[in-house]
């Protein structure tokens, strides 16, 4: 196993650094990249993608990285839409397209691509995140099918709530919008509060991290890999109400 290699983006903390751990202990080539906290151009941030794959003969390929936006459409600029769009949808799909060559090549690999339960359920305020999860979930699913005669696998993981930083994430972000003068501010801080009900059953990150690392190392894996009892109730809950009524409870609860 020590000759095949895997790279894993947003390694910094939570999950991204669990699974990175986690491919090493079983005995893989496992390699972590971060996100640089300088805010790149595009097409300087393409090229450094191409330069981080160049001569790294990938076997597995996790994408992880992402950051949260609390916020309504309308609070949301282009500008800011589209650095979450590269970001989360994108630079994904990019590293997979530069992966693919050397994985064919190597007679097959495996790409892991960590969405979340937001990639199932929508919810106001969240709705540029959930449409960037939404997008890597068609994205994966086409990805799987066209690459599957070459012997490379995709598969999605959806995890629900785990004890990461994207919960400070969450905190800085809605503090910043609440300082620029937003007038869904108390909004804001409801949907933080009902964030923080999940806290209980929150999982660690660990056990999404040996989900990622057994789809790496597994000989059959599957399409998609829901991952946390939340996840599951979020995902049943979604299916089983009335549009009228979830549009109703947001509503209520988050005083819209």
């Amino acid at each position: 196993m020590t000759t095949r290699t895997v790279l894993t983006t947003g390694a910094n903390s939570g999950i991204g650094l669990a699974t990175t751990i986690e491919l090493a202990r079983r005995g893989l080539h496992s390699i972590g990249s971060v996100r640089s906290e300088a805010k790149a151009e595009v097409v300087h941030a393409a090229e450094r993608c191409a330069a981080v794959l160049d001569g790294l003969e990938l076997y597995g390929l996790v994408n992880n990285a992402g950051y949260p936006v609390t916020r309504t459409i309308e609070d949301v600029g282009d500008d800011e839409a589209r650095a979450l769009l590269e970001t989360m949808v994108v630079a994904p799909m990019r590293l997979a397209r530069l992966a693919l060559p050397g994985m064919r090549a190597g007679g097959g690999g495996r790409i892991v691509n960590v969405s979340s339960i937001a990639g199932r359920v929508s919810s106001p305020l969240g709705g540029w995140y959930t449409g960037a999860k939404h997008a890597l979930a068609a994205l994966t699913d086409a990805l799987r099918v066209e690459v599957a005669s070459d012997g490379v696998a995709v598969s999605l993981v959806e995890p629900g709530g785990f004890r990461t930083g994207i919960w400070d994430d969450f905190r800085s972000d809605i503090d910043r919008r609440t300082a620029d003068g937003s007038d869904k501010g108390a909004a804001y801080e409801r949907f933080m509060q009902v964030q923080q009900l999940w806290g209980p059953v929150m999982g660690d990150p660990d056990r999404c991290a040996q989900v990622i690392a057994g789809i790496v190392t597994g000989r059959i894996v599957r399409a998609r890999y829901l991952v946390g009892v939340d996840a599951y109730a979020m995902d049943v809950a979604d299916k089983l109400t009335p549009t009228f009524v979830k549009d109703r409870f947001f509503r209520t609860v988050l005083g819209l």
